[in-house]
């Protein structure tokens, strides 16, 4: 595969550095530079689901609703017993004013992990 200028000099090792170094970025309420780092990391290694998850976090935490979405949804692709992204997602449909998808989610992150966080959100009981 040719290298383009943004993966010349670029290793695993790198990839992991970047990685890490989101993680920091979103910590520090830095999303949109976390997704900046993501975006080569994923270009490398677009099965990485740890990566998705991350950049998905990033997006919807810089307010990308559809890209958080996306990013969600490929992951639940991947891992559909992901309790956090079944909530994830939730969110995002939430925020979107899309309520019946969000429950459908809620709930399915309620059902997958009993985290009190979930399961109030999934209020089963109305």
């Amino acid at each position: 595969m040719p290298e383009t200028s943004g993966s010349i000099g670029r290793t695993p090792e790198t990839h992991v550095i970047d990685y890490r170094a989101a993680e920091r970025l979103l910590a520090a309420r830095d999303p949109r530079g976390a997704v900046k780092l993501l975006d080569s990391v994923i270009a490398a290694h677009p099965e990485n689901t740890a990566a998705r998850l991350l950049r998905a976090r990033a997006f919807f935490a810089a307010a990308q609703l559809r890209p958080a979405e996306l990013e969600f949804t490929i992951v639940l692709e991947r891992e559909p017993d992901n309790a956090f992204a079944h909530f994830a997602l939730a969110r995002t449909y939430q925020r979107q004013a899309r309520p019946e998808q969000a429950k459908r989610h809620f709930r399915l992150a309620a059902a997958l992990d009993p985290n009190p966080q979930y399961l109030k959100a999934a209020a089963f009981d109305s």
